[in-house]
C-alpha cells in the first residue's frame, strides 16, 4: 500500500485499446458519468478528486488520491464489474501514470500530442466539458483545478510556439483542407460532401469533413460496411452521415459540388459518360490508386489526384515532426514548472504571514511608544515608514532563502519547522484558491 498523495491517470485510448472495448467502457450520458464518479468517491476513502474524459478515441480518468496504487486498483475493479469485463485484462491494457507521469500525460492530451490526428483542437473542448461536469458536481476541487489550469496553459503555449495545428499531414486531410478553402472562396453555403469508399482513406476524409461541419453522403459497394462506418461516425457527430445506395452515384455527382473517391476498384468508377452539365462548379478529389475518376476535361470540374496532394502532405509532415518535437519540449517544461509552482503555493503564504507578523509587531510597538510619549504623534507616520523599511531589509535575505528552499528535497521539513516556530496554522497557510480556464471561482 502506498500512502503518498499524488496525481493519477488511467488511460484507455486508440493507442492501447480496440474501439470495441472503448465503446464498452464509454458512458452514454452525463447522468451515468455522475453516478460512476459518485460511486468511486463514496467507496474509495483514498480518492479525493476525480475527472472522467470519455470520447470516441479515449476513456481516461484523472484523479488526486492519498494512495495512487490502491485507487488505481479500485477504479479498475469497479469498471470491470459495471462493464462486465475481466479485471485482469483491464489491468493489462491500461496505461497508468502517477504524479509527474500523470501530469505529463494530461498535458500531452490537452495539447493534442496524444490524438489520432496530432494537432487537432477538438480535445480542448472535450477536456473543458469533462472538468466542468466534475467541478459542478463536487467531484474535483483545488488539486485537479490546479492541474487542469496548467494543462490549458500548456496547450495554449504549444499552439502559440508551434504550427502543430495548422499543417495537414495526410493526403485525406490535405484534400479536405483544400476543399474547404475552395468552398469558402466560392461562397458555397451548403456544406455537403459525397464520400465514396469506406477504407482507411475514406474514413479519414470523412472524419476531417465532419470536424469542419460537413454533412456526408456515404456510398460503398457493400452497403452494410458503409452502414457500420456511419453508425460509428454518427455516434460522435450527431447523425451527420447518411448512407446512400451505390447505384445513386451517377446522379449524385451531378447534384452536389464536392466529391471524395477512395475505393480499391481496379478501374474508374466515375466515367465521363456519367457527367451532366450543371449550373455550379464541382470539386472532385480522387484519393485512390489506381484512380477512381476518369479525367473529365471540363472547365466546370476541378479534379485533384493523389499526386497533386502528396507533395503538400509530405512537406507538411516534415514541418509537423519539427513542431511535435518542439511541442514535447514545451510539455516537459510545463510539467517541471507545475511542480515548482505547487511548492511555491506553500512558500509564498509562509513569507506573507511572517511579513504580517513583523508589520503587526512594529506598528503595535509604535502605537505604544506614542501613547507613552516616547515619540511625538506628529512623527508617527515617518517612524512607521522607517520601521517598514527596517523589517523589509531584515526579511530580504530570509525571503530569498525560503524561496530557494522550495526547489529542494528538504523543503517540506524546513517549511514545516518554520511554521512551528512562528505558530502558523496549516489551515491558514495552505488554502490557496484561484481560477481555472473554465470560469468558476473556487473560493
Amino acid at each position: 500500500m502506498d500512502l503518498e498523495a499524488g496525481y493519477l491517470s488511467i488511460s484507455f485510448s486508440h493507442k492501447n485499446t480496440e474501439i470495441t472495448m472503448r465503446e464498452k467502457l464509454s458512458f452514454a450520458s452525463t447522468e451515468s458519468i455522475k453516478n460512476f464518479l459518485q460511486t468511486l468517491k463514496s467507496k474509495d476513502s483514498h480518492l479525493k478528486e476525480i475527472i472522467l474524459l470519455s470520447t470516441c478515441n479515449r476513456f481516461e480518468i484523472y484523479a488526486y488520491t492519498d494512495s495512487p496504487g490502491d485507487t488505481k486498483n479500485f477504479i479498475l475493479s469497479i469498471l470491470a464489474q459495471i462493464r462486465d469485463i475481466d479485471e485482469g485484462f483491464l489491468q493489462e491494457i491500461a496505461d497508468v501514470f502517477i504524479d509527474q507521469g500523470a501530469v505529463h500525460h494530461l498535458f500531452c492530451v490537452a495539447s493534442s500530442l496524444d490524438s489520432i490526428v496530432v494537432g487537432e483542437t477538438q480535445i480542448g473542448g472535450q477536456l473543458k466539458s469533462a472538468y466542468k461536469l466534475s467541478f459542478d458536481n463536487g467531484f474535483c476541487g483545488k488539486n485537479l483545478t490546479r492541474l487542469i489550469h496548467f494543462a490549458f496553459r500548456c496547450a495554449a503555449q504549444v499552439r502559440n510556439s508551434t504550427q502543430i495545428s495548422q499543417n495537414a499531414v495526410s493526403v485525406a486531410s490535405v484534400a479536405v483542407k483544400e476543399a474547404n478553402v475552395l468552398f469558402e472562396k466560392n461562397n458555397i453555403k451548403n456544406k455537403v460532401a459525397i464520400v465514396v469508399g469506406v477504407g482507411d482513406m475514406g474514413i479519414l476524409a470523412s472524419k476531417h469533413l465532419l470536424h469542419l461541419g460537413y454533412r456526408i453522403l456515404l456510398l460503398n459497394r457493400n452497403k452494410q460496411n458503409a452502414l457500420n462506418v456511419s453508425n460509428e461516425l454518427n455516434s460522435e457527430y450527431n447523425d451527420m452521415v447518411e448512407v446512400r445506395d451505390f447505384s445513386t452515384l451517377s446522379s449524385l455527382i451531378n447534384e452536389y459540388p464536392l466529391l471524395f473517391c477512395a475505393t480499391s476498384a481496379p478501374h474508374c468508377i466515375i466515367q465521363n459518360s456519367m457527367i451532366k452539365t450543371t449550373s455550379f462548379q464541382r470539386f472532385w478529389f480522387d484519393l485512390a490508386v489506381p484512380r477512381d475518376i476518369e479525367n473529365p476535361n471540363r472547365e466546370d470540374i476541378f479534379l485533384f489526384s493523389v499526386d497533386d496532394l502528396q507533395q503538400v502532405a509530405s512537406e507538411n509532415l516534415v514541418n509537423r515532426r519539427k513542431n511535435t518535437t518542439k511541442a514535447y519540449e514545451v510539455v516537459g517544461i510545463f510539467t517541471l514548472e507545475f511542480f515548482k509552482w505547487l511548492q511555491t503555493l506553500g512558500v509564498d503564504p509562509l513569507i506573507k504571514k511572517i511579513r504580517e507578523f513583523a508589520k503587526e509587531a512594529s506598528l503595535k510597538e509604535l502605537e505604544r511608544a506614542v501613547k507613552k510619549g516616547f515619540i511625538p504623534s506628529e512623527y508617527e507616520d515617518n517612524v512607521a515608514k522607517v520601521l517598514h523599511g527596517a523589517f523589509n531589509i531584515f526579511l530580504h535575505k530570509p525571503t530569498i532563502n525560503i524561496k530557494n528552499f522550495a526547489d529542494k528535497e528538504e523543503a517540506d521539513p524546513i517549511i514545516e519547522a518554520m511554521k512551528a516556530v512562528f505558530d502558523i496554522d496549516d489551515e491558514v497557510m495552505l488554502i490557496n484558491r484561484y481560477k481555472c480556464e473554465y470560469d468558476t471561482t473556487l473560493n
